[in-house]
């Protein structure tokens, strides 16, 4: 529980520091985000699991709620810098409702396996990030804002950011595993995803740039994408071998859906994402349930009595995301209503509009 918690509260806050002027937003409204969408979302996860009308709460409820936060803090990274607190504490009540009904669809009905959440929660706080972002368009920020990049300080307190999410990560996706054999499989597939991912994005950053450097962006962020791909089949029994292929392609498209991708979204579909969510958890996060959805259809595998079967994975993932763009379009029209005070574009990425600086 203590790593997920310093996951959700240290790794996610650090991460999105990169911004030059925008350090004290980042860490500080993620935990107002965090600290607010945990209580909503023990609510929201309790209505589903109700016993004679109580909401049980223990451990693992504490830890479901801490990754219903996630889903809010992931598509924060999406609109970091273009919204204001109120807007943020909206699109959370708004995002984890959702997600809670999301999760009960998947894990309940339609009984899929989802150890480490790639898409009930990265898969699905993405989308429906990039589909607020999409309706809060800002024509203004086409071309680069002044303040849209990182200096040399602020790339490092991303980077500690990135090691707590790195180092925890095996904790992350077996923390809700059902029985001790399945967690200890969850943790070794993580741990070795994680680490032919980092390798292989450290290669391809060098390859892709003109003149063979690394990239801060991508060692930031490329490098966790093989813990969020391998998160639905974790548990299942992969050898390490596998794992190691998942991380190595979760890299790779990581890698170039931020070289090539992202600059693609924001010029022909205006997408604007700040921190490149598509790129750490959208895409790794499909790739994760495709892998669920391969490795169910080669092995029997079974989870509380009840045969996985790689249609009700396809379903799950094709109805996450689904959910979640009609969510996110939903909830960035109700973010759009004008009393809720957007910034205007010049204020855009600045501190000293919500904070004493």
């Amino acid at each position: 529980f203590q790593d997920v918690h310093v996951m959700i509260f240290v790794g996610f806050g650090f991460l999105m520091t990169f911004l030059k002027k925008y350090g004290f937003s980042s860490v500080g409204i993620n935990m107002l985000i965090a600290a607010f969408g945990l209580q909503w979302g023990t609510l929201m996860q309790g209505f589903w699991h109700m016993e004679r009308g109580k909401i049980h709460v223990d451990i693992k409820s504490m830890i479901n709620a801490d990754f219903s936060t996630a889903t809010a803090l992931i598509s924060f990274g999406a609109v970091l810098g273009k919204t204001s607190p109120v807007q943020m504490l909206i699109l959370t009540i708004l995002e984890i409702t959702i997600f809670a009904c999301n999760e009960h669809l998947v894990t309940k009905t339609l009984q899929a396996t989802d150890v480490g959440a790639s898409m009930t929660i990265h898969a699905f706080g993405a989308y429906f990030g990039l589909a607020v972002t999409l309706v809060l368009y800002r024509p203004g920020l086409k071309n680069k804002h002044e303040n849209e990049e990182s200096t040399y300080h602020s790339d490092i307190f991303a980077m500690i950011g990135t090691l707590f999410l790195w180092l925890f990560w095996p904790s992350f996706n077996s923390a809700i595993a059902s029985e001790t054999i399945y967690q200890t499989n969850a943790i070794v597939n993580t741990y070795y995803s994680l680490a032919a991912c980092t390798v292989v994005t450290f290669a391809l950053s060098s390859l892709v740039d003109q003149r063979g450097k690394f990239s801060m962006v991508l060692i930031q962020n490329a490098t966790l994408a093989g813990g969020v791909a391998v998160g639905t089949c974790a548990d299942l029994s992969i050898h390490p071998f596998a794992a190691v292929c998942i991380g190595s392609i979760a890299g790779i498209i990581s890698v170039l859906g931020y070289h090539f991708l992202t600059p693609l979204l924001a010029s022909k579909l205006n997408i604007q994402d700040t921190c490149g969510i598509h790129n750490l958890h959208g895409l790794p996060g499909i790739l994760g349930g495709i892998a669920g959805i391969v490795v169910t259809a080669i092995k029997e595998e079974v989870r509380q009595g009840v045969r996985l079967t790689p249609g009700m994975q396809a379903a799950a993932l094709g109805s996450t995301i689904a959910i979640a763009l009609a969510g996110g379009a939903l909830t960035g029209g109700i973010l759009k209503l004008p009393f809720l005070g957007q910034a205007p574009d010049q204020n855009c990425f600045d501190d000293s509009v919500y904070w004493e600086v």
